[in-house]
């Protein structure tokens, strides 16, 4: 899928504000605020239940990885997230 579109997908969905369980959280990691080499996938399926959790990493900016940002549109689709959070920015990794 291409890049520029996989964006737009996530950020219409993220848009969206709170739909209700199962809800999928992104957030991006880096050594700098400017580079995010790891993104970090949270998935609840249901109010109360344990959190399943993928990461990706990458070389290059993770926010601009077609394969990476490909593979979160097809994870939200696949496990019918009716809400999906972005945090805004990049958070320093530990």
């Amino acid at each position: 899928m291409n890049l520029d579109k996989s964006k737009k997908r996530i950020a219409k969905r993220a848009k969206m504000g709170f739909q209700g369980f199962p809800t999928i959280s992104l957030t991006y990691y880096g050594k700098t605020t400017s580079h995010a080499n790891e993104v970090m996938i949270e998935f609840v399926l249901e109010e109360g239940a344990d959190t399943q959790v993928e990461r990706f990493s990458s070389k290059i900016d993770a926010r601009e990885d077609e394969v990476i940002q490909s593979a979160i549109v097809k994870m939200i689709e696949r496990s019918e997230a009716k809400t999906v959070v972005q945090i805004d920015g990049v958070l320093i990794a530990a």
